[in-house]
């Protein structure tokens, strides 16, 4: 057995205050998910139309944003030339599928929507099923749409409650045009990746999913803790006779937000609540409980009020607004802090937002907020999160997926974390540590150089020497004419599983050194 894990990476937030402020996203996984359809799937489409050439097709989703693809496989956002075509109804000799819609489809032939799709061509009497295999539809239930090429009559296009879907042989087989589309409706972030879990969501209809190793495709997963809120929410909504809509538990508070803006906390691990004096004017869509002062909270209000996100530092005996003219007047829909460095985040319709405020007491002073979302899609921001060690941020944008970045918080209060898995596990001898968002020009410590292997003015990496020893070691970091003094524990042995760019476990061969995924699996 090794002595010691020779890959172990920590990260130290020794940021320079000319990159706090600005936050470099990168997209973890894309906005399609893997149903075991035909392609992978991804939200709801109400409408599909082709060009009158037959060379451009668009696509209407649920949200009502437009998007058009001229190869069939990549989409930009569009605004259609004239009004959208309306797909007439036909009269048939009867229906294939109970309630199924029918529609003209040309060619003297004639299409039912229902949970399958159907064509006729003999004016319903007889009807050919197109997507059925078994008792399942191959490109998934509630077909919303159809659209028929002008100059090709097996060119079909389907759209369904799972994104949109092509046939250039009459509907003998299936392709998705989902992969990317921007239309995966990510409802909230559930977890960021620890151990051998990648990011966890939650999107509408699928549900919790989880983003694969080694892929871009989010896979359907069961999560037990977003199952236990789910169950908790319907239990309290039937308790108290409301529309419950959040909750947040930390120790034995338990605080519940509702669709029309109360905010109600219990003591005794609800068993009993009490309605506080929120200023909510809104639906309550998000609350956060810090987990180590559970008196510490904070709510998002959705709505178009005044007040969109609100603290309490006594267990909601009073709230303060925190909304400043920084902060849009618009939709608050996720909220995330850090008690310590008194950091909170907003996920909002412009976007995501960040300022810092004292969350050990209350305060009169507005924050002053600063928006994120400059190198985002131009989309709401649906719910915003923290990892574990506070040093990276998590957004999920309306149609596109989730984004992370390093948190810009860290600035002006730092961290030492594990950056395999973004824990605050201990070091081993011969670990790399990496100085994120600073240059660094020597380390040293316990009467050892630590070796700086790289360094720029973002990020630099000091390796902990093999003579090391701990349990604990204090660290001088210097920067130009700037020191740095912060403690590490060092371990004989601190094992951990790397993640990716992505958020995925990676596991490599030590004998060829290539990763392990689908196609190079573990022997």
């Amino acid at each position: 057995m090794r002595r010691a894990l020779r890959d172990l990476t920590l990260v130290l937030g020794f940021v320079c205050a000319a990159t706090a402020q600005t936050a470099v996203w990168r997209r973890v996984g894309g906005s399609s998910v893997e149903l075991s359809l035909a392609s992978p799937a991804t939200g709801a489409v109400d409408r599909v139309w082709f060009s009158p050439d037959g060379s451009r097709l668009f696509a209407r989703t649920h949200a009502g944003r437009i998007y058009a693809t001229d190869d069939f496989e990549t989409w930009t956002a569009a605004a259609p030339a004239g009004e959208i075509p309306v797909s007439p109804a036909a009269s048939v000799a009867r229906l294939p599928e109970a309630g199924a819609r029918t529609v003209a489809g040309g060619f003297g032939r004639v299409y039912a929507l229902g949970r399958q799709l159907f064509r006729s061509e003999d004016g319903g009497r007889t009807w050919t099923n197109l997507t059925a295999f078994r008792d399942e539809s191959v490109i998934g239930s509630g077909q919303s749409s159809v659209a028929v090429s002008a100059t090709n009559p097996d060119e079909i296009v389907a759209a369904n409650r799972f994104g949109v879907w092509r046939s250039m042989d009459g509907g003998l087989s299936w392709a998705g045009l989902n992969q990317f589309l921007p239309n995966l409706a990510v409802r909230r972030i559930l977890s960021t990746p620890t151990g051998t879990a990648g990011t966890r969501v939650e999107i509408d209809v699928v549900g919790a999913a989880e983003l694969a190793p080694g892929t871009s495709v989010w896979t359907p997963v069961r999560d037990a803790a977003q199952e236990a809120e789910s169950a908790a929410l319907k239990r309290f909504s039937d308790q108290l006779r409301t529309d419950v809509r959040s909750m947040a538990v930390s120790g034995t508070l338990v605080y519940l937000g509702t669709g029309d803006g109360r905010i109600m906390v219990s003591s005794d691990g609800g068993a009993n609540f009490a309605v506080t004096p929120a200023q909510a004017a809104g639906p309550v869509e998000r609350l956060w409980a810090d987990p180590t002062r559970a008196y510490v909270a904070l709510a998002a209000i959705g709505g178009s009020a005044a007040i969109h996100v609100l603290r309490t530092v006594n267990g909601g005996i009073f709230w303060d607004p925190l909304d400043s003219p920084s902060l849009p007047d618009v939709a608050a829909h996720g909220i995330w802090g850090e008690r310590a460095s008194g950091a909170v985040y907003v996920a909002t319709d412009r976007g995501v937002y960040w300022a810092r405020t004292d969350l050990d007491s209350a305060s009169v002073s507005s924050p002053n907020w600063t928006r994120l979302s400059d190198s985002l899609p131009d989309a709401a921001a649906t719910d915003v999160r923290l990892d574990p060690a506070g040093v990276r941020v998590y957004a999920a944008i309306d149609g596109y997926g989730v984004y992370a970045a390093a948190a810009p918080h860290r600035a002006r209060n730092l961290r030492i974390v594990n950056s395999a898995d973004l824990s605050t596990r201990p070091a081993a001898p011969g670990s790399l540590l990496s100085v994120i968002g600073g240059r660094v020009d020597s380390a040293r410590g316990g009467n050892l150089n630590y070796p700086v292997l790289a360094a720029g003015d973002d990020a630099s990496q000091i390796q902990v020497p093999f003579a090391a020893t701990g349990p604990n070691v204090t660290l001088a970091l210097s920067s130009g004419e700037n020191e740095l003094r912060m403690g590490v524990q060092v371990l004989p042995v601190s094992p951990v599983i790397f993640v990716g760019s992505d958020g995925a476990p990676m596991l490599q061969d030590s004998a060829s050194g290539l990763l392990l995924d689908a196609r190079n699996p573990a022997r």
